[in-house]
């Protein structure tokens, strides 16, 4: 009886302590998963945050990088514009103030233009004579075509046969920015006996010679030579800072003959203003551009020759007749931009307006037939509104006392199908109101 109880007393104890061993182990087990709970997502966390760092320094990275690119590109905009502005400013005209004494404005009608437009790159002009050589390029940086002047000799536009005792001459000429020529170039109004006998330009009755000198090293120098009634007058010279090659842009250089009296403009610049520089009797039929023998590194070019016949009457024109037109308002290709040597016929006409308060009149713009009608049309139309800005702005005229309008090309006075008569259709219109 004794043996059973105990027994069973032993048997209880036993499970009792297997009870209290699964009890205590269980324990331990839950212990141990928190702890290893706890301790990765103290792992995790350290992880996030590294990743955090990593990803914050990477952007501060990538924002210092991008900050570094934009200071880099605004340094690189700024030496740009810095660079550009003093390629500008060294290759700019000059500026449109700098023609107030600017006093030249061209004759009424074009009668001869060339800008070797009608012939091919490489080819001497089919409208032109010499005894050397050119041919017509192109220059970077520079519109249109030029005749490169490539040997001594003379060179002679066929298309001039009359230079009127009222006359203007209009040419740009350009040189290497590091010309240093050895000999100038001369530009002669020449009274020929016979126009297919070129040759003995020099020695004819009447001629009036000017040279442009250009210099690398500083001023140009131009002179002047005059041959009347088979004498020759003593010769005189000039310096010149328009002659400076190193400007390395062109100069634009106008003749205009009134009766006796020539007058030269380099740019702004008027070089030579002789009154009695030639005869009352000559009757100049040519024009002879000519470089002398024994020039080593000469190399000139020509553009955009321009003659022009009669008096430009303004103040008659507008008040009397009730219209002037002028071809001396000139602008740059496809642009309203007016070109800096408009000046005079600019001040020509705000003249009449400044004398005449209670005048008022209507700008009208006018093109040749190449290109778009409609361009045409809109371009005339601007170019007419700056012309009334200009006067505006420049010379004081109040704009109230301007309308402006523009007819494209549909009202043209001259044939569109040579250079000169294109050159008469592109004109500007002054109608008193």
């Amino acid at each position: 009886m004794k043996t059973p109880v105990l027994a069973l007393l032993l048997a209880a104890l036993l499970l009792n302590c297997s009870f209290t061993v699964q009890a205590q182990f269980g324990g331990l087990k839950d212990a141990a998963r928190k702890a290893k709970e706890a301790m990765q997502k103290k792992k995790d966390a350290e992880a996030q945050a590294q990743k955090d760092a990593e990803a914050k320094k990477e952007a501060e990275s990538k924002k210092e990088a991008e900050a570094k690119e934009t200071e880099s590109k605004k340094d690189g905009e700024a030496k740009k514009e810095s660079s550009a502005s003093a390629s500008s400013d060294a290759a700019a005209p000059p500026s449109f103030q700098a023609f107030s004494k600017f006093d030249f404005v061209p004759g009424e009608k074009v009668v001869g233009f060339e800008d070797f437009t009608q012939d091919a790159v490489g080819d001497f002009p089919a409208r032109w004579n010499t005894d050397a050589s050119g041919e017509i390029v192109t220059l970077a940086g520079q519109p249109g075509r030029w005749l490169k002047l490539t040997r001594a000799g003379f060179f002679i536009p066929e298309f001039i046969t009359e230079l009127p005792d009222n006359v203007t001459l209009e040419f740009d000429l350009t040189v290497p920015p590091t010309a240093d020529p050895g000999i100038p170039l001369a530009t002669v109004l020449v009274e020929l006996p016979d126009l297919k006998e070129p040759t003995g330009w020099q020695t004819v009755p009447n001629n009036f010679q000017f040279t442009a000198h250009p210099s690398a090293s500083g001023h140009g120098t131009s002179s002047m030579v005059v041959r009347k009634d088979g004498t020759s007058a003593a010769a005189n010279s000039t310096n010149t800072a328009q002659l400076t090659a190193s400007k390395g842009k062109p100069v634009h250089i106008a003749l205009w003959r009134q009766r006796q009296r020539v007058r030269i403009y380099m740019n702004e610049e008027k070089v030579w203003d002789i009154p009695r520089a030639v005869s009352a009797s000559a009757k100049f039929n040519s024009v002879v551009f000519f470089v002398g023998g024994g020039c080593g590194n000469c190399e000139y070019y020509l553009a955009n020759l321009r003659v022009a016949t009669g008096a430009p009457d303004t103040r008659n024109k507008i008040l009397t007749e009730g219209k002037w037109v002028t071809r001396g308002i000139l602008f740059d290709v496809n642009s309203d931009r007016i070109k800096d040597e408009s000046y005079g016929s600019l001040k020509e006409i705000a003249g009449v307006l400044t004398e005449n308060a209670d005048l008022k009149v209507q700008i009208v713009g006018h093109t040749d037939s190449d290109g778009d009608d409609a361009k045409n049309l809109d371009l005339s139309k601007q170019k007419a509104t700056s012309v009334k800005s200009t006067l505006s702005s420049e010379f004081k005229i109040d704009a109230s006392r301007m309308e402006t309008d523009g007819k494209g090309e549909s009202q043209p006075v001259d044939k569109n199908d040579n250079p000169a008569g294109k050159a008469n259709n592109r004109r500007v219109e002054f109608i008193k109101k």
